[in-house]
């Protein structure tokens, strides 16, 4: 496995913004907390971009946290759209901070699975 949580965290990213490209332009600080066996390491996620760097931001819009185990197999597996859905519906993976910032991503996400469905139907 890859221990590069950078890497990994831009990647995790750029796969996710490919399948719902309307959240490229989104502005903002976000914070990713991955818990270890004994530690939880936090980085700093600046967007657009992403320019991903190690620390934790006080003004950061929304935490994503995740075991760092959970959240490496997610990435190097290519996680699609759906997995990362089905991993914050059943806790593996947790989302806190500024409300509508939530709301705003999971309804732009949640259209482009829709619209994934409905190109899917037609072909």
């Amino acid at each position: 496995m890859s221990t590069d949580a950078p890497q990994l965290i831009e990647r995790a990213i750029k796969d996710f913004l490919e399948e719902v490209p309307a959240l490229a332009p989104l502005k903002g600080v976000f914070q990713v907390d991955l818990q270890g066996r004994g530690d939880m390491q936090q980085f700093r996620v600046e967007m657009p971009g992403p320019k991903v760097t190690k620390g934790a931001d006080a003004q950061a819009k929304i935490t994503v946290a995740m075991r760092r185990d959970f959240f490496n197999a997610m990435v190097e597996n290519g996680a699609k759209l759906a997995d990362w859905e089905e991993a914050f519906r059943y806790g593996q993976a947790k989302a806190t901070g500024v409300d509508q910032y939530i709301k705003l991503i999971a309804n732009v996400a949640e259209k482009a699975q829709e619209r994934q469905r409905l190109r899917r139907a037609r072909h």
